[in-house]
């Protein structure tokens, strides 16, 4: 993924949900997802898609059920 992208990306994110503690940075590797972190702590991944033309990008967020009992 393009800086361009990523930072459109980041942008985005943060106008959507009103935070701007959300960063978005370049995966590891050529063809690596971009990650998303939220005060430096790791939160989901983004994908990018590319089909006949039309490009998308897909957020992918686990949770875990241990994750909830915290909250």
């Amino acid at each position: 993924m393009k800086q361009i992208e990523i930072d459109a990306l980041q942008k985005y994110l943060q106008s959507k949900l009103k935070s701007p503690a959300i960063s978005v940075k370049a995966g590891q590797g050529k063809d690596a997802p971009a990650e998303v972190f939220v005060n430096g702590e790791f939160l989901a991944v983004i994908y990018k898609n590319e089909d006949e033309g039309e490009i998308s990008y897909d957020l992918n967020m686990a949770i875990l059920a241990e994750d909830l009992m915290g909250c």
